[in-house]
């Protein structure tokens, strides 16, 4: 059996973009096991395959604000220890880093990861044992794809991803109505979607007798979903969930519609047709890819806000 160790720690769009490696390892070493090292935050998406044998938790982020802590340094000499213990036939490095580099260089087995112009931080190579040219102008789910093929010799794949994940049902939450579940908060204010579009859509939703369901992580997130619902009849804020508990929300949308946001992947690997909206990035490289049971669609770039009509008609080619 051969035993293989992935390290993909962050962030949550980075960790869902590695699914489709799981998939193509299973089918060309139907007996690999595979264990996965991730950040703890984002522990939840790789606990949702059925592939991964065991998740690794790191944190890294955590670490980093209390590095004068014994706490801290207690935390870290404990991971090294616990992925010493592991012998793995080979360690997967896809996130290419200098901070994933070093935690593969912790680990015993044969390290495989990006070359020096293929990576996104080049000194991060020097941790490999062998290095792999990959191109930087394939999308960041093939590139993934790409290095797993070229790391365990395969004919690197060219079909739709399959993502692999399952959510969980999350029994607190009980929505009856048909919904599209909004994606709307993001890591930086440049990425968001007016709060005056999102009320716009809302009241296009509901001639069509769909409600729209809010999730939200932080204060100005939760103050947005409820300036939002406050202004409409067809629309729920949810109390704060983990990434898991949303998974089960999110499967159950009729629909999908985020800005840039890691939820805006989930949606698409828990196959439930999304529309992704960009206003500050180019969706080429990491936009939402389509797996094998649901579309999805990129709108907008850099400095080009869609309008609701350009989601509405996107919507429309849906139905």
């Amino acid at each position: 059996m051969l035993k293989l160790l992935i390290v993909k720690t962050s962030s949550l769009g980075d960790v869902i973009h590695n699914l489709p490696v799981i998939h193509d390892l299973r089918t060309h070493y139907p007996d690999i096991k595979i264990d996965w090292i991730v950040e703890e935050s984002f522990a939840d998406i790789p606990r949702l395959h059925p592939n991964v044998n065991k998740v690794i938790t790191v944190a890294v982020r955590r670490w980093r604000k209390n590095l004068l802590s014994k706490k801290t340094w207690q935390e870290i000499f404990a991971f090294r220890r616990s992925i010493c213990q592991e012998q793995y036939d080979l360690v997967l490095d896809t996130q290419g880093l200098l901070k994933s580099g070093l935690i593969a260089s912790m680990s015993r087995g044969e390290k495989h990861g990006y070359d020096k112009n293929s990576i996104r931080e080049p000194l991060a190579s020097l941790f490999y044992d062998l290095r792999h040219s990959v191109s930087r102008k394939l999308h960041a789910v093939s590139r993934n794809r790409y290095l797993a093929a070229a790391s365990l010799d395969y004919q690197s794949p060219s079909d739709i991803p399959e993502y692999g994940i399952k959510a969980l049902k999350t029994p607190a939450i009980k929505l009856t109505q048909a919904y599209v579940i909004g994606l709307h908060g993001t890591s930086r204010d440049s990425k968001l979607w007016p709060t005056e579009h999102w009320i716009a859509l809302g009241q296009a939703l509901a001639k069509q007798k769909m409600h729209l369901v809010l999730p939200w992580a932080s204060e100005a997130e939760y103050q947005r979903a409820m300036t939002i619902a406050n202004t409409l009849n067809n629309a729920t804020v949810l109390p704060k969930l983990s990434i898991g508990e949303l998974a089960g929300v999110i499967s159950d949308a009729k629909y999908a519609i985020g800005v840039d946001t890691g939820l805006s992947h989930l949606a698409v690997a828990l196959g439930v047709p999304t529309i992704a909206i960009y206003t500050d990035t180019d969706p080429a490289l990491t936009g939402v890819l389509a797996g094998k049971n649901a579309p999805a669609i990129n709108l907008g770039n850099k400095n080009q806000i869609p309008s609701v009509q350009d989601v509405l008609t996107a919507l429309q080619s849906f139905l």
